[in-house]
């Protein structure tokens, strides 16, 4: 591993041994429960817009790949967060910081409520997915709580919530917005957010900050962890490549369902994304083959279950069964690639596991922003076909690039 850059080393003793070392024999497992909800409800913020696209296009009269912009703004919002906000829980008191954005998720949630116009939506969920990134906090703090030989277990865990907050985030949204409008969906959570503030800041322990260094050199030296750990740049574009090819699919598939094939309501695709809620399942899966040294095999596996998912997804002209089949497989085979990389980035620098979230998940989330930006482009010039096209043709880049990397490489990195 190559030795981690000047400035991300702390200057004195920050304590940061303590919560882990009293944490060393256990994890309690209501804090572990806690953790895995409120990282599944805060992530959930960014995908409540998804089965909503038409409904939003139809009110603020724009068209397709305009509403499909809401998803890739919130996107933005959270790449943003992860590079300038996440880093800051190396540097700051973890609890406290978590409740300070949680305070701001909420008012900019009950702001998307209220929106007057398309702009204005676009402004809070901007603001709010910068904010969201509690959950990328919340699982390194996890992860510094368990000790070395279940870590991979632990978070795991704490990221089948966070997966489960994703995909049952759509049928959620899609239920309230048809008992009681689209605001709501967005009102509702931001008073579930302020409620979570208040939970985490009465349950989580204080865990001090692992480094002293200026906020400017925490950013800077998150460059050189980038620069100076090869294996968190690979991980990172597996990960694009595999969250763009998530992101193409589930920006379109509303418009597909509710399209002239299916007449789908939004509460029906509401409904279909429970079926890929199933995949969380393989969750804790992953964090096992993790911990078993599995990392790049199964790696390998999951980049092509997710090329395969889309080319089962191209047979949805003729049914409903093989887009459901391809929802449950691309999710697991994100997942699994999620999971097996954040338990090799957190292995590179126990003092920098913030950091290297930031840079890992910042990296990733552009790759999503873009897979649902051009999979509306696609679905607009070229129907579900081409967005099953570009689909596919991301995990096998992602694929591709697995094969260039040297078994040896893999063992000293996973």
């Amino acid at each position: 591993m190559p030795p981690t850059p000047g400035p991300v080393r702390t200057s004195r003793a920050i304590g940061h041994d303590t919560p882990t070392s009293k944490a060393a024999s256990a994890v309690p497992g209501w804090l572990v429960a806690l953790l895995a909800a409120a990282s599944g409800m805060t992530v959930a913020n960014l995908y409540y817009a998804q089965p909503l696209l038409s409904s939003l296009s139809a009110f603020f009269r724009v068209d397709t790949a305009t509403a499909g912009a809401l998803i890739t703004i919130t996107q933005i919002g959270y790449v943003v967060g992860m590079l300038f906000l996440v880093p800051l829980g190396d540097r700051m008191e973890k609890r406290r910081l978590v409740t300070i954005l949680l305070a701001v998720t909420t008012l900019a949630l009950a702001a998307a409520g209220a929106a007057t116009s398309f702009p204005m939506l676009l402004i809070a969920s901007l603001i709010s997915g910068a904010t969201s990134v509690v959950a990328q906090i919340l699982v390194p703090f996890a992860a510094g709580l368990a000790p070395d030989h279940t870590r991979g277990r632990i978070v795991g865990r704490v990221m089948s919530g966070l997966l489960t907050g994703i995909l049952l985030s759509r049928t959620l949204s899609s239920l309230v917005s048809d008992a009681a409008g689209w605001r709501v969906v967005y009102l509702g959570s931001a008073v579930l957010m302020a409620l979570l503030a208040l939970a985490l800041h009465l349950a989580l322990p204080q865990q001090a900050p692992t480094t002293d260094v200026p906020y400017h050199h925490v950013l800077r030296s998150t460059v050189q962890l980038v620069r100076g750990h090869p294996a968190l740049v690979r991980r990172a574009l597996y990960q694009a490549a595999m969250f763009g090819a998530f992101s193409a699919f589930w920006t379109t598939v509303s418009f597909m369902l509710t399209g002239p094939r299916f007449h789908y309501s939004p509460i029906g695709v509401g409904v279909f994304a429970l079926v890929g809620a199933a995949g969380a399942a393989v969750a804790p899966l992953a964090g096992r083959w993790a911990d078993r040294e599995l990392v790049r095999p199964m790696s390998g596996a999951a980049f092509a279950v997710g090329a395969l998912a889309f080319a089962l997804a191209g047979f949805g002209q003729h049914g409903i069964v093989p887009i459901a089949l391809a929802a449950v497989l691309l999710d697991m085979a994100v997942q699994t690639s999620l999971i097996l990389g954040q338990h090799t980035i957190y292995r590179l620098d126990p003092t920098a596991r913030a950091r290297l979230n930031s840079a890992f998940i910042a990296t990733f989330f552009v790759g999503g922003a873009l897979g649902s930006q051009l999979g509306s482009i696609a679905y607009r010039s070229g129907g579900w076909t081409a967005v099953t096209v570009l689909g596919a043709a991301l995990p096998a880049l992602a694929l591709a690039y697995w094969t260039t990397e040297r078994r040896a490489v893999g063992r000293s990195t996973s």
